[in-house]
């Protein structure tokens, strides 16, 4: 033999196959089954197809002798998978889709789709499911450039191929992997399945939710730490998937380890949030909340809805998803809320401090920024909102309601219809969303009352009279360092101010009082007072022969 590896003829003749038969040379074809399935390689392709050398990969010869050392082209792209959740406990539709799905990997190879309520819960479901199949799993970082890789490494070991988070648009990747056969491929997803992505279905099944503030996941991945403080408190707000949870619990272990304290409530708030960080940054203005509930000067009647939002959307999910409350005919489990008052007393301050109660971020959206003149752009504009919002756990303000949710006018021409068109596409949409949104009016009149009928809470915000007034400004210099003979009582009387510029009054005060490196003085704070009057084009008491 003067060659150094077989050749198609040589394995011919072993074989006892004539060569020059088209069914002996179909078994060397690359859809026959030893080369599509990566078990055999043809190399030299510019010589006769009889004299090309036959190659056995290096992996195959491994695998033969032993070694089950993954493919050198997957190393450093496998995943792990996350921990199997924990026993679903009163969940007993969980338990029962874990049982099912895993008995039915033990019946042989399935190709299936989980649409995941929640990213990360499709992942974490796949990972307990294959757990009790007792089936290992293969998941790669970048799995599209290595398709016959995977499916040779999962053929060889048995194991399945888990894929998440699927292409935008349908590819490769999806025909590749439903095409398969003799291996277990497991996708996941929060999109519902595509039939238009390949031409073989995989078995589509929706992937269980998790029970209300996923405490029991979290008590799991955390261990004896979760036991030092009110772990169901400090999780309920965060609608994390059971994979995301699992990440979280590292972070805040992690960040105890850093302080060098136990795990405590905003260790988990702190490392939650950082798991919800979204593409939302790009639509709205993110805003860290700084800020408590001593921070509002409110009447009691707007404190009071605005700590029943909070409580809604604490217990949300335990109310209208453990306790099947949720109105049906699509309606997500959101907190809907309308903030209505003037300019300046503190509608975008009291979202804060919610989002803050909440441990969450709060995203500003200027609703007339989003409007576009074109036909269907706005729709696309908000739906890219509220896809991103649908992954992340924040309070999202929409602000200048009234540029979208204005009362629906008669139709008289196309832009009137387009415009109602846009009302009723928001309003079908924020029913859906699952949630916080809040949005802002100046005038409660000018929103439409199919709209407000399907709020949660519709919260007024009146202008401060004097008494408010002059607990504004308490408030406000509570922390300035101010001279004696200051009277704001002076000032609550004389200058009818909502909180944002009595706030403003003050800072402006503040900043005279700094570049003379003193104190603020009752003529810094008449003067602060003066300049939103002219600000506000209002005569200013003592001026003009006001």
């Amino acid at each position: 033999m003067s060659r150094r590896r077989a050749t198609v003829g040589l394995a011919l003749d072993l074989c006892g196959v004539p060569a020059h038969l088209a069914t002996a040379r179909a078994r060397f074809h690359a859809s026959a089954p030893l080369r599509a399935l990566g078990l055999l390689e043809l190399e030299e392709p510019e010589r006769p197809f009889l004299t090309r050398s036959l190659r056995v990969p290096d992996r195959l010869v491994g695998h033969l002798l032993g070694d089950d050392t993954p493919d050198a082209a997957l190393l450093g792209l496998l995943l792990p998978m996350p921990d199997p959740l924990p026993a679903a406990g009163g969940d007993a539709d969980a338990d029962v889709f874990v049982r099912r799905l895993a008995a039915r990997l033990k019946d042989g190879p399935l190709t299936a789709y989980l649409r995941e309520p929640r990213e990360g819960d499709g992942l974490a479901a796949l990972s307990t499911v294959l757990a009790a199949a007792g089936v290992d799993a293969l998941r790669c970082t970048d799995p599209e450039d290595h398709v016959p890789a995977l499916l040779r490494e999962a053929r060889l070991d048995g194991r399945a191929i888990v894929v998440s988070g699927l292409p935008e648009k349908p590819g490769p990747l999806v025909r590749a992997l439903t095409a398969a056969t003799g291996v277990t491929v497991l996708m996941t997803d929060p999109r519902p399945y595509d039939p238009h992505w390949a031409p073989a279905d995989p078995l589509v099944l929706d992937a269980p939710g998790r029970r209300a503030g996923g405490v029991a996941v979290w008590r799991a991945a955390l261990g004896t730490d979760a036991d030092g403080f009110d772990l169901a408190t400090a999780v309920a707000p965060y609608r994390l998937g059971g994979d995301r949870i699992q990440r979280a619990a590292h972070t805040a272990q992690a960040l105890a380890a850093f302080d060098g304290t136990p795990v405590g409530a905003e260790h988990v708030r702190l490392a939650a949030r950082r798991q919800s960080a979204s593409g939302l940054e790009s639509h709205a203005r993110r805003i860290r909340p700084d800020v408590d509930w001593q921070d509002l000067v409110l009447p009691d009647k707007p404190l009071v809805q605005l700590r029943e939002l909070a409580l809604r959307a604490r217990h949300r999910d335990r109310v209208l998803g453990d306790w099947r409350l949720s109105a049906g005919g699509g309606r997500g489990r959101g907190v809907l809320g309308l903030f209505a008052g003037e300019s300046g007393t503190g509608k975008t301050l009291s979202a804060e401090v919610v989002a803050a109660d909440l441990g969450l971020d709060l995203y500003v959206v200027q609703l007339s920024s989003v409007v576009d003149k074109y036909v269907g752009e706005t729709e696309k504009n908000l739906e890219r909102i509220f896809t991103e919002a649908d992954r992340t756990d924040a309070v999202l303000l929409f602000d200048e309601a009234d540029a979208v949710f204005g009362k629906r006018s008669e139709v008289k021409d196309a832009h009137d219809k387009y415009a109602n068109m846009e009302s009723a596409y928001l309003l079908q949409r924020l029913e859906s969303f699952d949630g916080i949104a809040l949005l802002t009016t100046n005038l409660r009149a000018n929103i439409d009352e199919a709209f407000t009928r399907r709020l949660d809470l519709v919260v007024d915000f009146p202008f401060p009279d004097v008494e408010q007034r002059l607990a504004l400004w308490r408030h406000s210099l509570s922390r300035v360092p101010s001279s004696d003979g200051i009277d704001p009582g002076v000032l609550a009387r004389d200058f009818e101010l909502a909180g944002g510029s009595i706030r403003s009054a003050v800072v402006t005060a503040a900043y005279l009082a700094a570049g003379r490196d003193d104190m603020v003085t009752a003529d810094d704070l008449l003067e602060g007072a003066r300049r939103e009057y002219r600000k506000a084009g209002r005569l200013v008491p003592g001026e003009g022969g006001w």
